[in-house]
């Protein structure tokens, strides 16, 4: 009897330790969650590709921690993202002048802030005598997709230095842009518009020449390509939050500024970039100019300024019914994110 009464008291004591510790566990998932100011959030980005390094920094570095926000990555395409800025799904994202036509129609997202410049080349076979966009006249040119920003930038280049992009030339899609390039190289086409990588890539293997590059072009140079879009329902009922993220990814562009190699690292370790090239990553990371607060003034970069630019050029070849100044109005808000 009394072993049966000291089992039976040890087998309490036993539940009671479990217990005692669930309780713990739970109170420190409690304290852990609850150390997030503003919650969690979904944020759409896309592997395999260096330019959206500010992301993945903001979350491997703690930036996003430290300013009170659970950050999960989720895959998305450029509508599902447009979707989930319009209604407050997302918060943010990053994209480039591929979403004005979307914000002109009344999708409620706006741009807060410059993303970074750079990231498009346009290609012609190495070796070609196409060297100018007059060589292009009555010339097959691939692009990803039709209405894409590799066939926008293409298009703002040719009417930039006089060669309609409806009537002087044919853009052929090709999803894939190895596929493309393959075009190119069998003289199925005689230019290709391609994200980075790849583009990069072929013109520094020797399988192309760089014809326009959205870095160093007279027609975009020292201006923003892609922008921070934040959902305009979340901008207006929790700016704070907006603020928040904004804070933790302009600390992960001055990181980035500062550490070039160890960004890169960071996307190679964490199997977000494809690039194994160690050297022609940092290269790449570089030329896209990622800047601290102090390098921003220092270089005059001006993101209002940048989105009237690009409006008025969409305007003028008829991506764009509102004129630059209506559409900059429509689509820019300034958000003080530092206060």
């Amino acid at each position: 009897m009394k072993f049966t009464q000291s089992l039976f008291w040890f087998a309490t004591f036993l539940v009671l330790c479990v217990a005692l510790v669930a309780c713990e566990e739970k109170s420190e998932e409690k304290v852990e969650k609850s150390a997030f100011k503003f919650g969690s959030v979904e944020i759409p980005v896309s592997d395999g590709t260096l330019c959206i390094a500010p992301f993945f920094v903001a979350k491997e570095k703690g930036f996003f921690a430290k300013e009170g926000v659970d950050v999960k990555f989720v895959s998305a395409n450029a509508e599902t993202r447009k979707i989930g800025l319009n209604n407050g799904t997302y918060p943010i994202t990053n994209s480039d002048f591929a979403f004005f036509q979307s914000v002109e129609n009344g999708v409620n997202i706006k741009v807060v802030e410059g993303f970074h410049i750079g990231c498009i080349h346009l290609l012609v076979k190495k070796g070609s005598p196409i060297r100018s966009a007059q060589g292009l006249k009555g010339k097959k040119i691939a692009v990803n997709a039709i209405g894409a920003t590799p066939h926008q930038a293409a298009t703002l280049w040719l009417e930039a230095n006089g060669v309609s992009a409806i009537n002087d030339v044919q853009f052929l899609p090709y999803a894939d842009g190895n596929l493309a390039l393959e075009a190119l190289e069998r003289g199925q086409v005689e230019a290709v518009s391609l994200w980075d990588p790849l583009g990069s890539l072929a013109a520094v293997d020797g399988r192309a020449d760089v014809l326009m590059d959205l870095a160093t072009d007279p027609v975009f140079a020292g201006r923003y390509c892609c922008f921070y879009y934040v959902s305009g329902v979340l901008l207006e009922k929790e700016p704070e939050k907006i603020k928040a993220l904004l804070r933790a990814l302009e600390q992960a562009h001055t990181w980035i500024s500062a550490h070039p190699e160890e960004t890169v690292e960071l996307m190679q370790a964490g199997k977000h970039s494809a690039i194994e090239d160690k050297e022609f990553a940092t290269a790449l990371i570089k030329s896209y100019e990622y800047q601290s607060p102090e390098q921003k003034i220092q270089s005059g970069r001006n993101l209002k300024g940048d989105l009237y630019y690009f409006a008025d050029l969409l305007h003028k070849v008829g991506y764009l019914q509102l004129n630059a100044e209506e559409f900059t109005e429509k689509i820019y808000r300034e958000v003080n994110w530092n206060k």
